[in-house]
Formats: structure tokens, C-alpha cells, sequence
């Protein structure tokens, strides 16, 4: 069985990871959505909200799977026999970063990074960039799905409730 993983933070999920998500499941038998933890990043969402969207969006693909992982990218490809990790490139300062992983990862383990060009119509997408629009109120809806764009949506009102 050919096994890819798509990692990230997913926070929020975008229809470009989707994207990302949904070609790589029609190249592998079996997709693992891996949700990272990154303690220096702040988190909107946590780890089991983004799985739950995750697995919401990603429900009509039968061969993907969402889970999370502590640790080390490679040791959950070792721990899956995972041969590949798939990321998706918006621009060449994505491929910068994303190579010096890739030689890291495959160093480390023997595990291969294959890179996908994002769809142009997500190219200057980012979960960042959509949870500061969306923190001032914002339309971000043809940006992520509806259901994740209600949760930003009443996320971000509960924050303003409690400085209030």
C-alpha cells in the first residue's frame, strides 16, 4: 500500500490544504492529515478541534485519514510505514524553507518529500493570513470551508465577549 502524509498545523484547515489534501489522496492508496504540534506557535484551535475539522472536510475522501503527532514528522512516518510526505508550495520563499525539511527528513529517515505547486487560486493563502482578517471581522468565507468559517467566526465573538 502506497502511504503519503500531509502534515501541518491546520489552524484553521483552508481550502488550499484541501486542495493539497484531495490530489494527494487520488496519487496514494492512503492519506494521513497529520496535525502537528508546534509549542512556539499560538494556537487559535486546539489539536482536537482541528482534527474534528479536519475530519469533517476531508469525510469524502475514504482514503484519508486524520490523526496528530507530539513528535518528530519522521517517527510517525516510521511508526505508519509512511514513505512520503507531501507539501503543498505557494511561492519560491515556501520552497526555501520546505527543501532544508525535506534533506533534514529524508536524512534522518529515508522518508522522500514530494512537492505539489498549489492551485493558483490559493497561492497567497495561509492560515495566518486568514485568522487576522477574520480577527477584525473580515470576510474570509470563499477562503475556507462554511463550517470552518462559522467556527472562526464565533471563536473570534467569544474572544471579544470575554475582553468585554
Amino acid at each position: 500500500m502506497r502511504r503519503a502524509v500531509c502534515p501541518g498545523s491546520y489552524d484553521p484547515v483552508t481550502n488550499g490544504h484541501l486542495d493539497i489534501v484531495e490530489r494527494a489522496a487520488g496519487l496514494f492508496d492512503e492519506v494521513h492529515v497529520a496535525v502537528l504540534y508546534n509549542t512556539s506557535k499560538h494556537r487559535l484551535f486546539s489539536v482536537e478541534e482541528r482534527m474534528e475539522m479536519l475530519r469533517e472536510e476531508t469525510a469524502r475522501w475514504p482514503n484519508v485519514r486524520i490523526d496528530s503527532w507530539p513528535g518528530l514528522l519522521v517517527d510517525y512516518c516510521k511508526e505508519h510505514d509512511i514513505k512520503a510526505i507531501v507539501k503543498g508550495l505557494r511561492a519560491v520563499s515556501d520552497f526555501d524553507y520546505e527543501l532544508q525539511m525535506a534533506q533534514m527528513n529524508q536524512r534522518l529517515s529515508g522518508v522522500d518529500t514530494l512537492f505539489m505547486p498549489t492551485n493558483p487560486l490559493y497561492s497567497f493563502l495561509a492560515s495566518s493570513l486568514v485568522k487576522e482578517v477574520a480577527a477584525y471581522g473580515g470576510d474570509v468565507s470563499p477562503l475556507v470551508p462554511p463550517k470552518v468559517d462559522r467556527r472562526l467566526r464565533a471563536r473570534f465573538a467569544e474572544r471579544a465577549a470575554q475582553r468585554d
